[in-house]
Formats: structure tokens, sequence, C-alpha cells
């Protein structure tokens, strides 16, 4: 920038008037800088999304978070080179900037922790939206995944916000991530009773359900010996949106066949023995 000192004892208008005609080019070049400069970061940012979302491996919320970062920093390097031109010192206000960045960082760690922790789930995709998720004491679908929290909506309609840092730091159960599920019904008999006869009887039930598939084949078994009970278990593998209603109904048509065959399904019991003194 030109500055003449002669011109020191004119009006702040006059010395204003000069100073722009002396730097008339030179803010004009600025200007012109700083609009292509940021064109130019909002044209590559937008070519940056388009292909990161051509990959179907990426998510479109890390797409979009890495093209907004590549258009700030564009826009940032296209500012300072302005303000160069403009003979501002840039040292210090990349010195002041990076220490109101530290600031901010440790004034948001809790914040910053969820965003890293989103840009992991994005990234992994322990689950997505629509899939239904156990995490910790909670079971519910998830309807929305965000940088800071996940939104999920319970079976009974309620509605959940999770911060994403506790969600990534503990197990998380997916339920419909594949395609098929092992159901397991364990149904507990007299001892007086069949097992033979019990174990056809649930193979049977399971043989007569379209839903239940034949690869694996359904296995009936002896799974414990109880106090009261022998437990009879049935294993049987469906397809994932079965997996409720199979569960429901295998359960009632056990208890029902059971009846027919006159199995029976034992109260717990136990037996007292009094001595005399």
């Amino acid at each position: 920038m030109k500055f003449n000192p002669e011109i020191t004892t004119l009006t702040y208008a006059e010395q204003g008037l000069i100073w722009l005609r002396l730097n008339i080019m030179d803010i004009a070049g600025g200007i012109a800088v700083l609009v292509i400069g940021l064109f130019i970061g909002s044209l590559i940012s937008r070519w940056v999304l388009r292909g990161l979302l051509r990959s179907s491996s990426m998510d479109v919320s890390i797409a979009r978070v890495i093209a907004k970062a590549v258009k700030y920093g564009i826009w940032s390097v296209v500012l300072l080179t302005v303000l160069t031109q403009f003979g501002v010192e840039t040292t210090s206000i990349i010195a002041a900037l990076g220490g109101l960045a530290l600031a901010v960082g440790l004034a948001l760690q809790g914040t910053l922790s969820n965003v890293a922790s989103g840009v992991m789930i994005m990234s992994q995709r322990p689950f997505r939206v629509g899939e239904v998720i156990n995490i910790g004491p909670i079971i519910a679908t998830v309807e929305e995944i965000g940088l800071f929290t996940t939104q999920l909506k319970q079976p009974d309609g309620l509605f959940v916000m999770m911060p994403n840092n506790e969600l990534w730091n503990q197990p998380i159960i997916n339920f419909t991530r594949h395609p098929t599920r092992r159901f397991e019904l364990i149904v507990g008999i007299g001892y007086n009773d069949s097992m033979q006869e019990a174990r056809e009887a649930l193979l049977a039930l399971a043989a007569g359900d379209s839903r239940v598939l034949s690869d694996p084949e359904p296995v009936a078994y002896v799974a414990s010996l109880d106090d009261s009970s022998v437990g009879i278990g049935l294993r049987v593998w469906c397809n994932t949106p079965d997996y409720l209603g199979l569960s429901w109904d295998l359960t009632e048509a056990a208890k029902s066949k059971f009846d027919e065959r006159g199995i029976s399904i034992p109260f717990p019991q136990r037996e007292v023995t009094t001595r005399a003194a």
C-alpha cells in the first residue's frame, strides 16, 4: 500500500481520497482475489463432495464434513493472502488464531469427543439408519446419525438422543445387520414325561412353520436338568424380519402342543422333610 507523508496536514476526508486514489489498483486486485478465491473454494468443495459420494463405502455425512473442511481451508488461505496484499502482518493473526483454537479445544473437549466418535461411527458403520441396536439398557431403532448425537426410537415409541461418545465407548449389538437369526426356545417338562416325545413335538412345530429355515436345520435337545423340570430346547433359524413373530408363535404353539400330548410343564417344587427332634 502506498502512503504520502506530505498529506498529513490535510483533513481526514482528503487524506482518505488521496490514499484511495493511490491504492485503487491494489484494492481492486485484493477484492478480485477474494471473490475468485471464495468461488474456487466453493467449486472445489463441490467437486470433492461428488468424488467422495461416488464411493459406495463413503458415508454421506462424512463426505459433507470433508467437503466443508476443504472449502473453509481454501477460504482461510485466500483471506490471509488478501490481508498480506493489503500490508497486514499475518504472523500475529495466525498466532492469535492458534491460541484461540487451543482455548476452544480445551473448552469443548466433550463436544470434540462426540465429533470424533461420530466420525468413527460413520466410517466404521456398526449400525445404519433403520437398524435395531442394543446399547446398554436401550434397545431402539436408529433414526438419524449426526456428528454430535445419534437419534433413536424405542419400541414403545419413546425418543432417545444419545451422545456419540457414550455410544461408541460401549459394546453395540446390531439385531438386524445379518439377514438371518437363530431363535432358541427352552421349555421345562416334568421328570416323569418323555424327553423323546417332547423333542419330537417341538421339531414338528418347527417343520410346520414356513418361516423356519431348513438350513441350518432345526435342532431339539435336552438343555438342562433343573430342580423341578427337564429343560427341552429348540433351536431354529429364520429370516431376521420374521424373528419376533416367530418367537411369539412358537412359544404359544409349544404350550398348546404339550397340553395336547399330555406333556406337563411343572411349577417349581420343593420337597420338605420334617424330622422329629
